[in-house]
């Protein structure tokens, strides 16, 4: 085996690691959410009383299960891809230079995204920034887990421009009863 393979391969367990973390965290996320969800039906139906936090712990856990979910959707071929170009070519070359450069426009786009929300990050942290409401949740929180998220994302991207270079994956991926 050559250290080309031997270094994707690494590669590739260390991203499927994250995804499935990243993916075990967001069915905790959602556990959690439904969970919420029934007390505040208990309270409001039995009770007449709230915790008055569902709507912003929802929203919280939505932007942290898409996030978090995210690689593990990109390697599970769950996200939804537009198949138009790389449909009419028929050069297997082509289609490698197009993924390789869809591919790397996924990773600067995610650096970007990924930059400035842990700038958020430090801000809140640094300065004890708290939501507005009855919960005061320390807004670095929910901040963190989409930069974490983020990471497993472009952990996946990375391993996906290595796995098409190193001819290690097809160019062109379909999943199954998509064609």
């Amino acid at each position: 085996m050559s250290f080309k393979r031997n270094l994707y391969q690494s590669l590739d367990k260390t991203a499927s690691f994250f995804s499935l973390i990243g993916g075990v965290l967001s069915i905790a996320v959602m556990f959690l959410m439904t969970i919420h969800i029934i007390v505040e039906i208990v309270l409001r139906s039995v009770f007449s009383s709230s915790t008055y936090v569902l709507d912003e712990m929802v929203g919280y856990g939505v932007a942290a299960m898409t996030f978090l979910s995210l690689g593990y959707a990109f390697r599970h071929l769950a996200l939804i891809r537009v198949g138009i170009l790389s449909s009419i070519v028929k050069s297997k070359q082509i289609k490698k230079y197009l993924e390789l450069f869809c591919v790397t426009i996924g990773i600067f786009a995610s650096y970007f995204i990924l930059k400035y929300f842990y700038l958020s990050v430090l801000r809140h942290f640094a300065r004890g920034s708290r939501s507005e409401t009855i919960a005061e949740v320390p807004l670095w929180i929910p901040e963190t887990l989409v930069c974490i998220g983020l990471a497993i994302f472009m952990l996946e991207l990375v391993r996906r421009f290595f796995g098409v270079l190193l001819d290690q994956e097809s160019s062109v991926q379909i999943a199954e009863g998509a064609e």
